[in-house]
């Protein structure tokens, strides 16, 4: 079950980017290899990996980004988390587009077996300067389904709704060499008001050529968690990154 809802997010996802092919089929991305310190329901520090794909075309921009980190002490895995949000955007003008967005995330310590979702919507690039500074806002609804690890109260294993996104990134170019990035969204539960909200924070500084150096915050906050979870997750992660 848990790879056919990963797998119909993923082709659903990926079916409009096959369709975004203006002619120029290079992608540039971004490797990350680094050190995670973890607190809520795993207090942890361990190593992250992390694969960032951007494609962008005239009417088509489309985005990719794979996540993972493992612990293990004395034999046992003590965290253990699998996440990828895959995204295509439709601009019908400069600075507006449609979304369509897929995310999957298996966290085995955060009281759920996976969590999914599938949303589309309005997004606008607010702001902009040159190429490295801009501010996207972006509204949409969709829907979210989530196994739980444990039945809840009604003895339910499953959580489904109809839910609404806001979401944000505003990145700014601090200079040639360095990189300022806020990321910020909230998925609210159209039905049974569950948000989860989701902030990131990094800042990122070429060390040499297309090496840079990256330190990153997360906070991740659910209003009503599993049975026996935390309700807030935070991540600070000091990490190298190779663009290419």
């Amino acid at each position: 079950m848990r790879m056919a809802v990963s797998a119909g997010l993923l082709v659903a996802a990926l079916s409009p980017l096959a369709a975004a092919q203006d002619g120029d089929n290079d992608w540039e991305g971004e490797g990350e290899l680094g050190v995670l310190v973890t607190s809520g329901n795993s207090d942890e520090t361990n190593i992250n990996a992390r694969l960032g794909l951007v494609h962008e075309v005239v009417s088509w921009r489309n985005l990719a980004e794979f996540r993972t980190f493992y612990s293990e002490t004395e034999d046992t895995t003590t965290a253990e988390e699998y996440e990828a949000a895959l995204e295509t955007n439709y601009k019908f003008t400069q600075n507006q587009y449609w979304f369509l967005r897929g995310a999957y995330e298996d966290d085995r310590f955060s009281g759920y077996d996976y969590r999914s979702s599938a949303t589309t919507g309005y997004g606008h690039r607010v702001w902009s300067s040159g190429e490295r500074s801009f501010l996207d806002l972006s509204v949409g609804a969709g829907y979210r389904y989530n196994r739980l690890q444990q039945p809840d109260d009604d003895g339910s294993r499953t959580e489904d709704q109809a839910i609404g996104r806001l979401a944000g990134q505003f990145d700014y170019g601090l200079s040639d060499n360095a990189l300022f990035r806020q990321k910020l969204s909230t998925e609210v539960g159209l039905s049974e008001n569950e948000t989860i909200t989701e902030s990131s924070t990094s800042l990122q500084a070429t060390v040499v050529g297309n090496l840079s150096m990256k330190v990153a915050y997360a906070v991740t906050h659910l209003s009503d968690p599993p049975a026996g979870s935390a309700s807030t997750d935070t991540e600070t992660s000091l990490s190298l990154l190779y663009g290419f």
